[in-house]
This record gives structure tokens, C-alpha cells and sequence, in this order.
């Protein structure tokens, strides 16, 4: 059989580039698409008559807006068509397993969630995910197959060889996740950690909308960071890019769960943001009883959120004088709160390059618990935009 010729491979390409874009960032007009993809205009031209002829794209019944605020006319939006079947966004943190199911234009069908500690084993949190995906999959059986799902994990994921470092979670060492869950599932999977995962969804549907250079830290169980840049994800040679929990901030300190000593996610992460508060509240503290009382101005709480946001600051500021991101967006259960936010804006102020704090923002992200389980149902449907 003949080999297609080098121009209609990278038509090909081109096509699903396009097609991922729209999977991932929902309805935008050609111009948008130039932009995201630096394609020529009129190659979007090309491009986008095609999906149209081959149903693959929609015209949206959105409007949208002029370029820059323009008064001109409201330009005309591209979504992808929405086939029938159905992805799942399956979100595993250290304490919990959430899953999203939904259909290939991204809109939610479903949810469900439990509270388990996945540590001690990753084949047995898989067979709960893989069983909850099923339960909602024959729940919403009239929206279509399941065609492919998306897994968040709080672990690097080595680019090479899909599996799970060593050192990070006990019971997952070795263990290649998406092949696991692909094989309970019998559809195609894909794997990332947590704070890619949570920047994907920011980046698309969140606090980082028309940010093309950021980068998201989220603060939970642990603490890492997914780096955007140019409008991509950048996961580094072997997939640890962003791990900046791991970063030593003191050689003496405690003993890390990745086997050294003195690393930021012994100083700030939940549990051990929790264990420092509680001695001096009668009440038993957890995360959402935390975020409430920041809110309402509790000194205790303000003081050590705050301190925590300094710390992260400092390891962000470092980032910021290398990458020189547009924004940092905070994110997990305690990296959102006014106080964290606050800190770590004040630490990149005083650590980093005049010129690259001040092209920085500092926000909240604004999609809560659900960011990674967002970001893995991005990641299923670009699975689908590329490989249909």
C-alpha cells in the first residue's frame, strides 16, 4: 500500500492539531485558532472547510466577540461536532477518587466520588476508578459508548515508559497506570500527574483563560506544579516538570516521602498545613473548615495560609525570573485561599526580577476540587481529536 505523500501527512497533522484545539478550549472563531496554533490564516481557512465537509466540526450557536474588544461584527465560532460516546476524567489524589463522565464536546454527564486512601495500592484504587467509570458509563448508556478516559495521578508519570517512579507513592511503584486502567476500561487511556492536569483545565476553562505562559500549583495532599508555555503543557524529558514539592528548602529538615530531607511539601501541603493549625482550635479542622475560616478573616488561619503562600512564593519566584509566566494560579484545597494567594504574591514581589513580577499575575484558580478531573477529560477527548 502506497504511503500517503509528506503534504497530506501533515494536513493530517494539521487537522487534528485543530480538532485537539477545539477539544480542549471549546468554541473559537478562525481567528482564535490562528492565533493558538500560529497557522496562517488562510491554512485555517483550508483547514477549517474541511472539518465543516467532514462533520468533524460545527458551526457554534455562540457568538463571540470582536478581537480586543472591537465593535465590529461578533466573529462566527467553530466547535467540534459532537458524535456520539462518551469520555471519563478519572481524578486519583492521595485521599480520594473522583470521576467525570462526559460527552466528546466536554459537557458533563455525570460524577461520582469517594474518599479512600489510593497509597497502599494503586491496582486496587484502579479497580474503584475502573468500577465507578462503569457505574456511571450504565447510567448515561443513552449518551453512547465510553470511547477513551483520561487519569489523573499524584505522581510523576515517566514519558518513557508510562509507569510510576520510585520513591513517591509505596504502592505504585513500577506500575503503569493508564495500561491498567486501559485494561479494565478495554478503551484507550491516558495518563498524567495532578498539576498538569489541573493547568490543562485552567489554562482551557478557568483562572488562566488567554494566558498562553503560566504556571499552576496546586497545594493538597502534596505539592506540585504544571508549567504552560506557549499555550502547551511542558512535562520535561521524563515527565517530572513542574515537581517543585520535591524542591530542598531546608537540608536538615524532615525526611520527604521521596526519601530526602527538607523538600517544600514537608513544610506546605494539607495534612501538614492541618496538623499545625489544629492545636489551637477545639474544633477538628479539615480542609473546607479551613477555607471557611480564612475566609472570614480567622487570624490563625490567615497567619499560617499565608506563610505557606511565602514559602511557595519563593520556589514560584525562581520560576518566574526563568519563564517569565503571564500568571500563577493556585489551586488544590488550600492553594485557592485568599491568605495563600496573598503570600505567594507577596514573596514573588520580593524574590523575583523586577520585570518579572510585575508581568505576573497571582489568582485563584476558580474550578475547585474538580480542575484535575477536568483536565483528564480534556486529555480523553484530545485522544479522541487525534487518533479518532
Amino acid at each position: 500500500m502506497a504511503r500517503p505523500a509528506p503534504g497530506d501527512r501533515l494536513r493530517a497533522a494539521t487537522r487534528r492539531a485543530v480538532l485537539a484545539l477545539l477539544a480542549a478550549e471549546g468554541p473559537l472563531s478562525r481567528a482564535d485558532i490562528g492565533r493558538r496554533t500560529g497557522l496562517a490564516r488562510s491554512t485555517v481557512s483550508v483547514v477549517v472547510a474541511e472539518l465543516l465537509r467532514s462533520g468533524e466540526a460545527a458551526v457554534s450557536s455562540d457568538r463571540g466577540v470582536p478581537h480586543k474588544g472591537g465593535s465590529g461584527r461578533p466573529p462566527v465560532l467553530l466547535e467540534i461536532a459532537t458524535p456520539p460516546g462518551t469520555v471519563a476524567g478519572v481524578d486519583i489524589g492521595h485521599r480520594h477518587v473522583r470521576v467525570l463522565l462526559a460527552d466528546r464536546g466536554g459537557s458533563l454527564l455525570a460524577e461520582g466520588h469517594a474518599e479512600v486512601d489510593v497509597d497502599p495500592s494503586g491496582s486496587g484504587s484502579l479497580d474503584l476508578a475502573a468500577a465507578m467509570v462503569r457505574r456511571l458509563a450504565e447510567q448515561e448508556r443513552d449518551a453512547g459508548p465510553l470511547l477513551a478516559a483520561g487519569l489523573c495521578v499524584p505522581a510523576p508519570v515517566d514519558a518513557t515508559t508510562g509507569r510510576i517512579g520510585s520513591g513517591v507513592l509505596r504502592g505504585w511503584r513500577g506500575l503503569a497506570p493508564a495500561a491498567e486502567l486501559r485494561e479494565r476500561l478495554a478503551v484507550p487511556v491516558r495518563a498524567d500527574n495532578d498539576a498538569n492536569l489541573g493547568a490543562l483545565a485552567e489554562l482551557h476553562h478557568g483562572a488562566g483563560r488567554g494566558t498562553g505562559d503560566l504556571v499552576y500549583v496546586t497545594v493538597a495532599s502534596g505539592l506540585g506544579a504544571g508549567v504552560v508555555l506557549g499555550g502547551r503543557l511542558q512535562r520535561g524529558a521524563s515527565g517530572i516538570a513542574g515537581e517543585i514539592g520535591h524542591v530542598q528548602v531546608d537540608e536538615d529538615g524532615a525526611l520527604c516521602r521521596c526519601g530526602n530531607r527538607g523538600c517544600l511539601e514537608t513544610r506546605v501541603s494539607a495534612p501538614r498545613l492541618l496538623e499545625q493549625l489544629q492545636p489551637a482550635y477545639d474544633e477538628r479542622l479539615s480542609a473546607a473548615r479551613v477555607r471557611e475560616l480564612d475566609a472570614l478573616g480567622d487570624p490563625g488561619v490567615a497567619r499560617v495560609l499565608a506563610d505557606a503562600g511565602r514559602a511557595v512564593g519563593r520556589v514560584v519566584a525562581d520560576l518566574c525570573n526563568v519563564l517569565n509566566p503571564g500568571a500563577v494560579v493556585l489551586g488544590g484545597v488550600l492553594g485557592a485561599t485568599a491568605s495563600t494567594v496573598a503570600g505567594t504574591r507577596e514573596a514573588i514581589d520580593r524574590f523575583a526580577q523586577p520585570g518579572a513580577a510585575s508581568a505576573v499575575r497571582v489568582v485563584a484558580g476558580e474550578l475547585g476540587d474538580r480542575a484535575e478531573a477536568l483536565g483528564a477529560v480534556a486529555l480523553a477527548n484530545a485522544r479522541l481529536a487525534h487518533h479518532p
